[in-house]
């Protein structure tokens, strides 16, 4: 019997190590030219053609060749550290979750996460989470992973006037989506969170996937409707907690959400004008809830709180290799600058997570309980960049360009050039 090349393990193993024999001979042209053949056949294989690479190129790891490879394979930057597969096609990753009856993660965010110039918090993801050890053996395991670019991400570029140039992404949010086999949305988790916070909400929106899919049709709105009062009541309370261990003025009186009944979940499903009054009720408890919370938790209050979650934001050692590796590439002793850096990262993340998960979170929870737009993952999306991330797709320029502001420039400095369109992977 002939054995496919391309899709038979043993083979391609075997094909993979005489590519990489025979790559230690010849031309970097060459090299990238087999390694992009390679790349090609085992990215059809999902996580396991991932795991062949790996296993093939494990003594070659350090050579920039061989990492662009894997990032093209993993389609993220620095997959080197992560070791984590991604979807980009939305189908194939649903697909995926079928079989392997897992959950779907899928992350949105600005640019590409193959790209080093991707928006501020998918910087950070491939960072402080993706590379973590546990955080990583979870996705891995237990989830299929999917990113899909919502528009380019906005760069600036400072020119000194020199020859040096300093260029940087200037606006732009990320959320990852938990999702069910068919792509519906469980549960989101917006921004930049914690490792060990990052770490709990996938557990959470894991179980979470799982009861609903135990679940007939008929009674899984009204789940998703009780899993969200839960957890938002749990943020109130804490918030609350949080404030009172500090002695930050006054915490206010919370009122308990009612919980949505059957009968509710029904009426929101045949018509969005037919909500009946409990639900009224329960939507306008929270809104006074949250009012009340934000009124008094200013600034100082936010790093305050954030310093009781500080074990939340550790980095781990794979993290702070990354880092290292990606700040101080030459052999100089930094041990002092990193130790100061990775610090500095881990309190701008702390303050990041509590006040992600206490409002932006919070108004999530929100809209699951109203079930509004929350069915379909692009329109929940749509909603989360212009009401929370304030980016909404109708403002082409992000908010950065206010029709009530006078630059004194030509044209606002507006210049049009063209754009090469982005290989589709």
């Amino acid at each position: 019997m002939k054995l496919n090349t391309f899709t038979h393990p043993a083979a391609f193993i075997l094909l993979s190590f005489s590519l990489w024999q025979s790559a230690q001979a010849q031309t970097p042209v060459a090299v990238n030219s087999q390694l992009s053949q390679e790349v090609t056949a085992l990215r059809q294989q999902g996580s396991r053609g991932l795991q062949t690479f790996l296993k093939s190129h494990a003594s070659a790891m350090s050579s920039p060749e061989t990492r662009a490879a894997l990032d093209a394979l993993c389609q993220q930057r620095d997959c080197y550290a992560s070791r984590l597969y991604w979807y980009t096609d939305i189908e194939q990753a649903k697909a995926a979750a079928k079989v392997s009856g897992k959950p779907i993660l899928s992350l949105r965010l600005l640019g590409r996460l193959d790209q080093d110039l991707s928006c501020a918090n998918s910087r950070f993801f491939r960072v402080a989470l993706y590379p973590n050890a546990e955080i990583s053996q979870l996705l891995s395991e237990r989830y299929i992973l999917h990113w899909q670019s919502v528009r380019p991400a906005p760069k600036i570029t400072i020119d000194f006037g020199d020859g040096r140039q300093m260029q940087r992404t200037i606006t732009g949010n990320s959320i990852h989506y938990i999702l069910d086999a068919e792509g519906r949305p469980i549960d989101a988790i917006p921004g930049l969170y914690g490792p060990k916070a990052f770490l709990r909400q996938l557990q959470q929106g894991e179980v979470a996937v799982k009861e609903y899919g135990k679940l007939a049709p008929s009674d899984r709105a009204t789940y998703l409707q009780r899993y969200h009062r839960d957890r938002l009541n749990s943020i109130q309370t804490q918030w609350v907690a949080d404030l009172s261990r500090l002695g930050i003025k006054t915490p206010p009186q919370l009122v308990e959400t009612p919980t949505p009944t059957a009968e509710v979940a029904g009426s929101l499903a045949v018509s969005k004008s037919m909500v009946e009054t409990p639900m009224l009720r329960a939507i306008r408890t929270v809104g006074r809830n949250q009012t009340a919370l934000e009124e008094i938790t200013d600034q100082q209050a936010w790093n305050k709180i954030a310093q009781l979650y500080t074990a939340d934001a550790k980095l781990d050692k794979n993290s702070i290799s990354l880092i290292r590796a990606k700040k101080f590439q030459s052999a100089n002793n930094q041990a002092d600058s990193l130790s100061k850096l990775v610090k500095n990262f881990e309190t701008t993340m702390a303050v990041d997570t509590v006040r992600n998960e206490y409002t932006l979170h919070n108004k999530i929870h929100q809209w699951f309980i109203q079930g509004y737009e929350t069915n379909n993952v692009e329109t929940l999306n749509e909603k989360v960049y212009a009401q929370l991330f304030l980016t909404p797709s109708s403002d082409p320029w992000l908010g950065l360009l206010p029709s009530d502001s006078y630059s004194a420039i030509d044209n606002d400095g507006i210049r049009q050039t063209a754009v090469e369109p982005e290989f589709s992977r």
